[in-house]
Protein backbone atom coordinates (compact mmCIF):
# COMPACT_ATOMS: atom_id res chain seq x y z
CA UNK A 1 0.00 0.00 0.00
CA UNK A 2 3.54 2.37 0.42
CA UNK A 3 2.77 3.17 -3.68
CA UNK A 4 -0.56 4.01 -3.13
CA UNK A 5 0.12 7.06 -0.27
CA UNK A 6 2.99 7.61 -2.90
CA UNK A 7 0.91 8.36 -5.92
CA UNK A 8 -1.69 10.45 -3.82
CA UNK A 9 0.96 12.36 -2.36
CA UNK A 10 2.42 13.46 -5.63
CA UNK A 11 -1.08 14.54 -6.66
CA UNK A 12 -0.14 17.54 -4.30
CA UNK A 13 2.88 18.26 -6.87
CA UNK A 14 3.16 19.95 -10.00
CA UNK A 15 1.93 18.46 -13.20
CA UNK A 16 5.36 18.13 -14.49
CA UNK A 17 6.22 15.53 -11.49
CA UNK A 18 3.35 13.61 -11.85
CA UNK A 19 4.00 12.73 -15.11
CA UNK A 20 7.66 12.00 -14.45
CA UNK A 21 6.38 9.78 -11.57
CA UNK A 22 3.68 8.00 -13.50
CA UNK A 23 6.23 7.71 -16.76
CA UNK A 24 8.93 6.27 -14.14
CA UNK A 25 5.97 4.21 -12.52
CA UNK A 26 4.25 2.38 -15.68
CA UNK A 27 7.78 1.65 -16.97
CA UNK A 28 8.72 0.42 -13.41
CA UNK A 29 5.66 -1.85 -13.47
CA UNK A 30 6.38 -2.99 -16.96
CA UNK A 31 10.18 -4.12 -15.64
CA UNK A 32 9.29 -5.48 -12.81
CA UNK A 33 6.08 -7.50 -15.07
CA UNK A 34 8.73 -8.63 -17.54
CA UNK A 35 11.28 -9.64 -14.85
CA UNK A 36 8.85 -11.94 -13.14
CA UNK A 37 7.89 -13.72 -15.90
CA UNK A 38 11.38 -14.17 -17.15
CA UNK A 39 12.49 -15.72 -13.95
CA UNK A 40 9.37 -17.68 -13.96
CA UNK A 41 9.86 -19.00 -17.57
CA UNK A 42 13.60 -19.45 -16.84
CA UNK A 43 12.59 -21.65 -13.64
CA UNK A 44 10.01 -23.97 -15.38
CA UNK A 45 12.81 -24.54 -18.60
CA UNK A 46 15.15 -25.64 -15.92
CA UNK A 47 13.34 -27.74 -13.95
CA UNK A 48 11.63 -29.53 -16.84
CA UNK A 49 14.94 -30.41 -18.59
CA UNK A 50 16.26 -31.30 -15.61
CA UNK A 51 13.63 -34.13 -14.49
CA UNK A 52 13.30 -35.23 -18.53
CA UNK A 53 17.35 -35.87 -17.80
CA UNK A 54 16.32 -37.86 -14.75
CA UNK A 55 13.56 -39.87 -16.67
CA UNK A 56 15.91 -40.53 -19.62
CA UNK A 57 18.34 -42.02 -17.05
CA UNK A 58 15.69 -43.62 -15.28
CA UNK A 59 14.30 -45.33 -18.43
CA UNK A 60 18.42 -46.72 -19.43
CA UNK A 61 18.38 -47.89 -16.00
CA UNK A 62 15.70 -49.71 -15.66
CA UNK A 63 15.82 -52.45 -17.62
CA UNK A 64 19.33 -53.56 -16.13
CA UNK A 65 17.55 -53.06 -12.57
CA UNK A 66 14.59 -55.31 -13.41
CA UNK A 67 17.08 -57.91 -14.09
CA UNK A 68 18.56 -57.41 -10.56
CA UNK A 69 16.97 -55.63 -8.44
CA UNK A 70 18.83 -57.31 -4.97
CA UNK A 71 22.18 -56.30 -6.54
CA UNK A 72 20.88 -53.03 -8.37
CA UNK A 73 20.91 -54.86 -11.46
CA UNK A 74 24.98 -55.15 -11.14
CA UNK A 75 25.50 -51.60 -11.68
CA UNK A 76 28.69 -50.01 -10.28
CA UNK A 77 28.06 -47.10 -7.94
CA UNK A 78 30.41 -44.73 -9.67
CA UNK A 79 27.82 -45.22 -12.58
CA UNK A 80 25.61 -43.47 -10.27
CA UNK A 81 27.95 -41.29 -9.38
CA UNK A 82 29.16 -40.17 -12.75
CA UNK A 83 25.28 -39.21 -13.52
CA UNK A 84 25.40 -37.36 -10.62
CA UNK A 85 22.14 -39.13 -9.07
CA UNK A 86 20.66 -40.82 -5.95
CA UNK A 87 19.07 -43.98 -6.28
CA UNK A 88 16.14 -45.62 -4.45
CA UNK A 89 14.22 -48.66 -5.62
CA UNK A 90 10.52 -48.25 -3.42
CA UNK A 91 7.90 -51.39 -3.25
CA UNK A 92 4.59 -50.79 -3.19
CA UNK A 93 4.18 -52.24 -0.14
CA UNK A 94 6.14 -49.01 1.57
CA UNK A 95 9.65 -50.76 2.00
CA UNK A 96 12.60 -49.87 0.19
CA UNK A 97 15.60 -51.64 -1.38
CA UNK A 98 19.16 -50.86 0.01
CA UNK A 99 20.82 -48.03 -1.46
CA UNK A 100 23.99 -48.38 -3.28
CA UNK A 101 26.79 -47.59 -0.34
CA UNK A 102 28.54 -45.43 -1.85
CA UNK A 103 26.20 -42.76 -1.19
CA UNK A 104 27.34 -40.09 1.14
CA UNK A 105 23.37 -39.12 1.70
CA UNK A 106 20.27 -40.92 0.92
CA UNK A 107 16.64 -40.04 -0.68
CA UNK A 108 14.19 -39.36 1.45
CA UNK A 109 11.00 -40.50 -0.97
CA UNK A 110 7.44 -39.78 0.13
CA UNK A 111 3.51 -40.64 -0.70
CA UNK A 112 4.67 -39.46 -4.65
CA UNK A 113 6.87 -42.09 -5.33
CA UNK A 114 5.09 -44.76 -3.44
CA UNK A 115 1.75 -43.83 -4.92
CA UNK A 116 4.31 -44.48 -8.37
CA UNK A 117 4.90 -48.04 -6.90
CA UNK A 118 1.82 -49.05 -6.77
CA UNK A 119 0.20 -47.70 -9.69
CA UNK A 120 3.64 -48.61 -12.11
CA UNK A 121 1.57 -45.82 -13.96
CA UNK A 122 2.96 -42.37 -15.26
CA UNK A 123 5.87 -40.59 -13.59
CA UNK A 124 6.54 -37.79 -10.79
CA UNK A 125 8.51 -34.97 -10.00
CA UNK A 126 9.15 -32.45 -7.52
CA UNK A 127 11.60 -30.90 -5.06
CA UNK A 128 12.51 -32.74 -2.08
CA UNK A 129 15.79 -33.07 0.45
CA UNK A 130 18.03 -35.67 1.03
CA UNK A 131 19.04 -37.31 4.51
CA UNK A 132 21.68 -34.16 4.65
CA UNK A 133 18.67 -32.02 4.25
CA UNK A 134 19.74 -30.16 0.77
CA UNK A 135 17.18 -29.60 -2.22
CA UNK A 136 17.15 -32.36 -4.21
CA UNK A 137 15.11 -32.79 -7.58
CA UNK A 138 13.43 -36.20 -7.83
CA UNK A 139 11.81 -38.14 -10.06
CA UNK A 140 10.29 -41.65 -10.10
CA UNK A 141 8.96 -44.26 -13.07
CA UNK A 142 7.80 -47.18 -12.36
CA UNK A 143 9.70 -50.69 -12.35
CA UNK A 144 7.82 -54.27 -12.99
CA UNK A 145 10.26 -57.65 -11.77
CA UNK A 146 7.77 -60.77 -11.42
CA UNK A 147 4.57 -59.21 -11.31
CA UNK A 148 6.22 -57.30 -8.14
CA UNK A 149 5.59 -53.72 -8.65
CA UNK A 150 8.50 -50.91 -7.65
CA UNK A 151 9.14 -47.38 -8.14
CA UNK A 152 12.64 -46.32 -9.66
CA UNK A 153 13.41 -42.93 -7.48
CA UNK A 154 16.21 -40.62 -8.62
CA UNK A 155 17.49 -38.01 -7.07
CA UNK A 156 20.08 -34.62 -8.23
CA UNK A 157 20.87 -32.12 -6.24
CA UNK A 158 19.64 -28.23 -6.82
CA UNK A 159 22.68 -26.61 -5.45
CA UNK A 160 24.57 -25.63 -9.20
CA UNK A 161 20.62 -25.51 -10.37
CA UNK A 162 19.88 -23.05 -7.52
CA UNK A 163 22.91 -20.83 -7.82
CA UNK A 164 22.24 -20.40 -11.59
CA UNK A 165 18.43 -19.51 -10.68
CA UNK A 166 19.97 -17.20 -7.74
CA UNK A 167 22.17 -15.67 -10.45
CA UNK A 168 19.56 -15.00 -12.71
CA UNK A 169 16.95 -13.57 -10.51
CA UNK A 170 19.91 -10.99 -8.91
CA UNK A 171 20.84 -9.85 -12.61
CA UNK A 172 17.08 -9.26 -13.25
CA UNK A 173 16.63 -7.03 -9.92
CA UNK A 174 19.62 -5.36 -11.01
CA UNK A 175 19.22 -4.32 -14.25
CA UNK A 176 15.41 -4.04 -13.24
CA UNK A 177 16.38 -1.31 -10.62
CA UNK A 178 18.73 0.11 -13.28
CA UNK A 179 15.83 0.40 -15.81
CA UNK A 180 13.60 1.89 -13.42
CA UNK A 181 16.23 4.59 -12.91
CA UNK A 182 16.76 5.48 -16.10
CA UNK A 183 12.73 5.43 -16.99
CA UNK A 184 12.33 7.56 -13.99
CA UNK A 185 15.40 10.05 -15.63
CA UNK A 186 13.31 9.65 -19.18
CA UNK A 187 9.78 10.14 -17.67
CA UNK A 188 11.17 13.75 -16.46
CA UNK A 189 12.68 14.39 -18.99
CA UNK A 190 9.48 13.71 -21.41
CA UNK A 191 7.64 15.44 -18.65
CA UNK A 192 10.02 18.52 -18.63
CA UNK A 193 10.20 18.68 -22.36
CA UNK A 194 6.21 17.94 -22.28
CA UNK A 195 5.26 20.84 -20.71
CA UNK A 196 7.78 23.15 -21.85
CA UNK A 197 5.14 24.97 -23.97
CA UNK A 198 2.87 24.68 -20.85
CA UNK A 199 5.28 26.31 -18.89
CA UNK A 200 5.19 29.16 -21.49
CA UNK A 201 1.66 29.31 -21.66
CA UNK A 202 1.31 29.58 -17.87
CA UNK A 203 4.13 32.41 -17.80
CA UNK A 204 2.30 34.40 -20.34
CA UNK A 205 -0.90 34.30 -18.28
CA UNK A 206 0.97 35.42 -15.30
CA UNK A 207 2.77 38.13 -17.30
CA UNK A 208 -0.58 39.64 -18.16
CA UNK A 209 -2.12 39.81 -14.94
CA UNK A 210 1.31 41.40 -13.50
CA UNK A 211 1.89 43.77 -16.15
CA UNK A 212 -1.29 43.94 -17.79
CA UNK A 213 0.65 43.95 -21.16
CA UNK A 214 -1.00 41.29 -24.28
CA UNK A 215 1.80 39.87 -25.30
CA UNK A 216 1.51 36.76 -27.44
CA UNK A 217 3.74 33.84 -26.79
CA UNK A 218 5.74 32.08 -29.66
CA UNK A 219 4.17 29.08 -30.98
CA UNK A 220 6.59 26.00 -32.12
CA UNK A 221 5.37 22.61 -33.75
CA UNK A 222 2.02 21.27 -34.47
CA UNK A 223 0.50 19.24 -31.83
CA UNK A 224 -2.15 20.01 -29.21
CA UNK A 225 -0.17 22.43 -26.96
CA UNK A 226 0.52 24.41 -30.04
CA UNK A 227 -3.16 24.48 -30.82
CA UNK A 228 -4.01 25.75 -27.43
CA UNK A 229 -0.91 28.09 -27.83
CA UNK A 230 -2.49 29.43 -31.40
CA UNK A 231 -5.41 29.59 -29.69
CA UNK A 232 -4.55 31.27 -26.96
CA UNK A 233 -2.85 33.93 -28.81
CA UNK A 234 -5.66 34.44 -31.37
CA UNK A 235 -7.63 35.37 -27.47
CA UNK A 236 -5.13 38.20 -26.84
CA UNK A 237 -5.58 39.67 -30.37
CA UNK A 238 -9.07 39.60 -29.68
CA UNK A 239 -8.61 41.41 -26.30
CA UNK A 240 -6.63 43.36 -27.55
CA UNK A 241 -8.69 44.53 -30.42
CA UNK A 242 -11.36 44.62 -28.14
CA UNK A 243 -9.51 47.08 -25.47
CA UNK A 244 -8.44 49.57 -28.56
CA UNK A 245 -11.94 49.59 -29.85
CA UNK A 246 -13.16 50.52 -26.05
CA UNK A 247 -10.16 52.84 -25.70
CA UNK A 248 -10.91 54.46 -28.94
CA UNK A 249 -14.71 54.90 -28.16
CA UNK A 250 -14.56 56.07 -24.93
CA UNK A 251 -12.17 58.45 -26.09
CA UNK A 252 -14.16 59.44 -29.10
CA UNK A 253 -17.54 59.87 -26.86
CA UNK A 254 -15.03 62.28 -24.97
CA UNK A 255 -14.52 64.53 -27.45
CA UNK A 256 -18.14 64.21 -29.55
CA UNK A 257 -19.24 64.93 -26.31
CA UNK A 258 -17.47 67.35 -25.05
CA UNK A 259 -19.18 69.77 -27.98
CA UNK A 260 -22.73 70.17 -27.31
CA UNK A 261 -22.11 70.08 -23.36
CA UNK A 262 -19.81 73.12 -24.34
CA UNK A 263 -21.94 74.59 -25.91
CA UNK A 264 -25.08 74.12 -23.44
CA UNK A 265 -22.81 75.47 -20.74
CA UNK A 266 -22.43 78.44 -22.98
CA UNK A 267 -25.43 79.25 -23.77
CA UNK A 268 -26.89 78.33 -20.34
CA UNK A 269 -24.74 80.97 -18.33
CA UNK A 270 -25.46 83.56 -20.72
CA UNK A 271 -29.54 82.98 -19.89
CA UNK A 272 -28.33 83.07 -16.00
CA UNK A 273 -25.92 86.34 -16.20
CA UNK A 274 -29.57 87.77 -18.43
CA UNK A 275 -31.72 86.41 -15.04
CA UNK A 276 -29.70 88.76 -13.41
CA UNK A 277 -28.05 91.69 -15.11
CA UNK A 278 -30.78 91.77 -18.31
CA UNK A 279 -27.91 92.10 -20.81
CA UNK A 280 -29.43 90.51 -23.50
CA UNK A 281 -31.33 92.30 -26.38
CA UNK A 282 -34.81 91.40 -27.64
CA UNK A 283 -35.55 88.00 -28.98
CA UNK A 284 -32.04 86.51 -27.97
CA UNK A 285 -33.44 84.80 -25.01
CA UNK A 286 -36.09 82.85 -27.45
CA UNK A 287 -33.16 82.13 -29.32
CA UNK A 288 -30.39 80.82 -27.20
CA UNK A 289 -33.77 78.60 -25.44
CA UNK A 290 -34.21 76.99 -29.20
CA UNK A 291 -30.32 75.98 -29.72
CA UNK A 292 -30.29 74.45 -25.92
CA UNK A 293 -33.27 72.38 -26.82
CA UNK A 294 -31.52 71.27 -30.34
CA UNK A 295 -28.23 70.65 -28.46
CA UNK A 296 -30.29 68.51 -26.02
CA UNK A 297 -31.82 66.67 -28.57
CA UNK A 298 -28.21 66.31 -30.50
CA UNK A 299 -27.20 65.21 -27.09
CA UNK A 300 -29.73 63.07 -26.72
CA UNK A 301 -29.20 61.35 -30.25
CA UNK A 302 -25.37 60.63 -29.32
CA UNK A 303 -26.04 59.02 -25.97
CA UNK A 304 -28.60 57.07 -28.16
CA UNK A 305 -26.05 55.93 -30.57
CA UNK A 306 -23.38 55.20 -28.14
CA UNK A 307 -25.60 52.57 -26.03
CA UNK A 308 -26.62 51.05 -29.46
CA UNK A 309 -23.06 50.43 -30.66
CA UNK A 310 -22.04 49.30 -26.62
CA UNK A 311 -24.70 46.29 -26.81
CA UNK A 312 -23.57 42.36 -27.77
CA UNK A 313 -23.41 42.34 -31.23
CA UNK A 314 -24.70 38.73 -30.96
CA UNK A 315 -28.16 39.24 -32.22
CA UNK A 316 -31.17 36.83 -30.80
CA UNK A 317 -33.67 35.91 -33.02
CA UNK A 318 -37.43 37.38 -32.78
CA UNK A 319 -40.11 34.16 -32.09
CA UNK A 320 -41.89 35.11 -34.92
CA UNK A 321 -40.58 35.98 -38.66
CA UNK A 322 -39.45 39.57 -39.44
CA UNK A 323 -41.45 40.93 -42.57
CA UNK A 324 -38.43 43.69 -43.60
CA UNK A 325 -41.27 45.08 -45.74
CA UNK A 326 -43.36 46.25 -43.00
CA UNK A 327 -39.88 47.99 -41.02
CA UNK A 328 -38.88 50.01 -44.26
CA UNK A 329 -42.38 51.39 -44.62
CA UNK A 330 -42.51 52.10 -40.97
CA UNK A 331 -38.82 54.00 -41.17
CA UNK A 332 -40.34 55.49 -44.31
CA UNK A 333 -43.05 56.90 -42.25
CA UNK A 334 -41.01 58.64 -39.74
CA UNK A 335 -38.22 59.59 -42.11
CA UNK A 336 -40.53 61.05 -44.92
CA UNK A 337 -41.44 64.02 -42.45
CA UNK A 338 -38.06 65.57 -42.38
CA UNK A 339 -37.75 65.71 -45.94
CA UNK A 340 -41.39 66.98 -47.46
CA UNK A 341 -39.71 68.47 -50.23
CA UNK A 342 -38.29 65.21 -51.63
CA UNK A 343 -39.93 62.55 -53.97
CA UNK A 344 -39.89 59.14 -52.76
CA UNK A 345 -39.34 56.44 -54.92
CA UNK A 346 -39.90 53.15 -53.88
CA UNK A 347 -40.27 49.30 -54.39
CA UNK A 348 -40.17 46.68 -52.30
CA UNK A 349 -41.26 42.79 -52.36
CA UNK A 350 -41.23 41.12 -49.88
CA UNK A 351 -38.13 39.36 -47.70
CA UNK A 352 -38.69 37.24 -44.27
CA UNK A 353 -36.28 36.87 -41.80
CA UNK A 354 -35.59 36.18 -38.44
CA UNK A 355 -34.71 39.40 -36.44
CA UNK A 356 -34.72 42.25 -34.03
CA UNK A 357 -37.39 45.00 -35.75
CA UNK A 358 -36.86 47.39 -33.34
CA UNK A 359 -32.63 47.29 -34.36
CA UNK A 360 -33.34 46.70 -37.91
CA UNK A 361 -36.09 49.74 -37.60
CA UNK A 362 -32.82 51.76 -36.42
CA UNK A 363 -30.35 51.06 -38.79
CA UNK A 364 -32.76 51.49 -42.03
CA UNK A 365 -33.79 54.91 -40.93
CA UNK A 366 -30.00 55.40 -40.27
CA UNK A 367 -29.72 55.33 -44.04
CA UNK A 368 -32.63 57.21 -44.72
CA UNK A 369 -32.18 60.13 -42.84
CA UNK A 370 -28.82 60.28 -44.33
CA UNK A 371 -30.36 60.10 -48.01
CA UNK A 372 -32.65 62.78 -46.57
CA UNK A 373 -29.45 65.09 -45.07
CA UNK A 374 -27.39 65.50 -48.25
CA UNK A 375 -30.25 65.32 -50.95
CA UNK A 376 -30.87 68.80 -52.47
CA UNK A 377 -34.37 70.46 -52.43
CA UNK A 378 -36.70 68.24 -54.40
CA UNK A 379 -34.45 65.67 -55.04
CA UNK A 380 -35.19 61.87 -55.32
CA UNK A 381 -34.61 59.46 -52.94
CA UNK A 382 -34.48 55.64 -53.90
CA UNK A 383 -35.72 52.75 -52.11
CA UNK A 384 -35.50 49.20 -53.24
CA UNK A 385 -35.64 45.91 -51.75
CA UNK A 386 -35.62 42.98 -54.11
CA UNK A 387 -34.54 39.64 -53.43
CA UNK A 388 -31.82 39.99 -50.12
CA UNK A 389 -30.65 43.63 -51.45
CA UNK A 390 -31.62 46.36 -49.75
CA UNK A 391 -30.82 50.13 -51.49
CA UNK A 392 -31.19 53.47 -51.08
CA UNK A 393 -29.90 56.17 -53.35
CA UNK A 394 -29.90 60.11 -53.64
CA UNK A 395 -28.94 62.46 -55.59
CA UNK A 396 -26.99 64.52 -53.21
CA UNK A 397 -22.91 65.40 -54.04
CA UNK A 398 -22.01 61.58 -53.37
CA UNK A 399 -19.32 60.05 -51.17
CA UNK A 400 -15.31 61.01 -51.86
CA UNK A 401 -13.11 58.14 -52.97
CA UNK A 402 -11.02 58.68 -50.18
CA UNK A 403 -13.88 58.63 -47.88
CA UNK A 404 -15.80 55.38 -49.33
CA UNK A 405 -13.19 52.66 -47.06
CA UNK A 406 -14.46 54.69 -43.33
CA UNK A 407 -17.60 55.81 -44.00
CA UNK A 408 -18.68 52.92 -41.51
CA UNK A 409 -16.33 54.13 -39.10
CA UNK A 410 -17.57 55.43 -35.23
CA UNK A 411 -17.35 59.05 -35.44
CA UNK A 412 -15.79 59.40 -38.46
CA UNK A 413 -17.47 62.47 -40.69
CA UNK A 414 -16.18 63.58 -44.36
CA UNK A 415 -14.83 67.20 -44.76
CA UNK A 416 -18.65 67.95 -46.50
CA UNK A 417 -20.23 66.17 -43.78
CA UNK A 418 -18.62 68.04 -40.58
CA UNK A 419 -21.15 71.28 -40.77
CA UNK A 420 -24.44 68.81 -40.89
CA UNK A 421 -26.01 67.70 -37.48
CA UNK A 422 -25.34 64.13 -36.48
CA UNK A 423 -22.91 62.35 -33.89
CA UNK A 424 -21.26 60.12 -36.61
CA UNK A 425 -22.47 57.16 -35.41
CA UNK A 426 -25.40 56.61 -37.34
CA UNK A 427 -23.43 54.00 -40.29
CA UNK A 428 -21.74 52.72 -37.61
CA UNK A 429 -24.69 51.09 -36.36
CA UNK A 430 -26.08 50.52 -40.01
CA UNK A 431 -23.11 48.46 -40.49
CA UNK A 432 -23.05 46.59 -36.89
CA UNK A 433 -26.56 45.26 -36.80
CA UNK A 434 -26.96 44.22 -40.63
CA UNK A 435 -23.32 41.97 -39.93
CA UNK A 436 -24.67 41.27 -36.45
CA UNK A 437 -28.01 39.94 -38.93
CA UNK A 438 -25.75 37.73 -40.80
CA UNK A 439 -25.79 39.97 -43.97
CA UNK A 440 -23.72 42.98 -44.80
CA UNK A 441 -23.62 46.51 -45.95
CA UNK A 442 -21.78 48.33 -48.56
CA UNK A 443 -21.63 52.08 -49.97
CA UNK A 444 -20.94 53.17 -53.28
CA UNK A 445 -21.60 55.80 -55.96
CA UNK A 446 -25.19 55.87 -56.87
CA UNK A 447 -25.77 56.04 -61.04
CA UNK A 448 -28.80 59.03 -60.24
CA UNK A 449 -25.27 60.66 -58.84
CA UNK A 450 -25.56 60.89 -55.22
CA UNK A 451 -24.24 58.13 -52.62
CA UNK A 452 -25.74 54.70 -52.59
CA UNK A 453 -25.97 52.11 -49.59
CA UNK A 454 -26.63 48.22 -50.64
CA UNK A 455 -27.24 46.10 -47.50
CA UNK A 456 -27.73 42.09 -47.95
CA UNK A 457 -29.87 41.10 -45.51
CA UNK A 458 -30.39 36.46 -45.63
CA UNK A 459 -34.07 35.72 -45.48
CA UNK A 460 -37.02 34.18 -47.94
CA UNK A 461 -39.66 35.73 -50.04
CA UNK A 462 -41.97 33.24 -48.54
CA UNK A 463 -43.30 33.28 -45.20
CA UNK A 464 -42.30 30.39 -42.75
CA UNK A 465 -46.21 29.59 -42.41
CA UNK A 466 -46.74 29.29 -46.21
CA UNK A 467 -43.55 26.89 -46.79
CA UNK A 468 -44.92 24.80 -44.16
CA UNK A 469 -48.28 24.48 -45.38
CA UNK A 470 -46.08 23.54 -48.78
CA UNK A 471 -44.39 20.64 -47.42
CA UNK A 472 -47.22 19.51 -45.52
CA UNK A 473 -49.06 19.34 -48.45
CA UNK A 474 -46.04 17.49 -50.25
CA UNK A 475 -46.36 14.65 -47.64
CA UNK A 476 -50.20 13.87 -48.43
CA UNK A 477 -52.84 13.14 -47.12
CA UNK A 478 -52.86 10.95 -43.59
CA UNK A 479 -54.29 7.48 -44.10
CA UNK A 480 -56.28 5.64 -41.15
Amino acid sequence: MSWLRTFFSAAHRPLQDRLAILIAAAVTAAVATTGVAAYALTLLTVYDQLDNELVEVASIMSGALASDLENMGGIDDSVWQAANVMVTVVRADGGELPQPDRQTTQLIWDHDELAIARTSFGWSSRTGIDSAGDAVRIVAVPLVDNNTYYALVLGRPLTPTLAILQTTGLSLLVFGGVGALLAGATGYAIARSGMSPIRKLADAVESITETNKLTPIEVTGDDEVANLSRSFNQMLSALESSRERQKRLIADAGHELRTPLTSMRTNVELLVADERQGMLPEGARSEILRDVAAQLGEFTQLVGDLVQLSRDETVQPAPEPVDLRDVIESALARVKRRGPGLVWDVHLEPLYLMGEPDALERAITNLLDNAVKFSPPGGTVTVSLVGDRFRVADQGPGIAEDDLPHVFERFYRSEDARTTPGSGLGLSIVAQTIQAHGGWVKAGHAPEGGAEFIARLPGSPTPPEDELDIEDEDVGPFVD
